[in-house]
Order: structure tokens, then sequence, then C-alpha cells
């Protein structure tokens, strides 16, 4: 399993435009993806409710997991998809 902490860049947090693209990128990838606060229950990354229900602001750190390991480059994207202020 590939794990990986970031800071959420987006003022608004991880809001509707963000996790849009968020859970795009990972249905596309037909990977199981969860992601949480760190040290908090994850969720399935590719619903956009479950990711909503989060609340994820600004500056929080949440943990990204991918279950297999060979997908470097996914993480990649969507670590940039939450660290990169999209919004502005």
């Amino acid at each position: 399993m590939l794990k990986q902490t970031a800071k959420i860049a987006h003022e608004v947090g991880l809001h509707a435009r963000p996790a849009a693209m968020l859970v795009k990128a990972v249905s596309a990838s037909g990977k199981k993806v969860l992601i949480s606060r760190v040290g908090q229950k994850s969720v399935n990354a590719a619903s956009m409710l479950s990711v909503l229900s989060l609340g994820l602001k600004q500056g929080e750190e949440i943990e990204i997991s991918i279950e297999e390991d060979d997908t470097q480059s996914l993480m990649d994207e969507l670590i940039k998809l939450i660290t990169t202020a999209l919004d502005e």
C-alpha cells in the first residue's frame, strides 16, 4: 500500500470544484484510493459525497492511501491536486 500526506492548499478547502477534480482523477484510475484526515477514519476517494463529508479545510493535513504499490504516478497527480490552489 502506498501512503502519503499533504496539506490542503485550496482557499475554500476540499469543497465542490477541487473535490470533483480529485474524485474524477481517482475514478479514471480504476484504483482503490482512500482519503482521511491524518489519524482518522478513511473514506473512498472515488465518492464525491464521502470526500465532501470530511469537510476538509485549507491547511489541514490529509493522508492518501492507494492499495497498489505501483501507483506512484497516480499519487503524484493526487498530491498535486491537493497542494495546488486551483481555485484562484
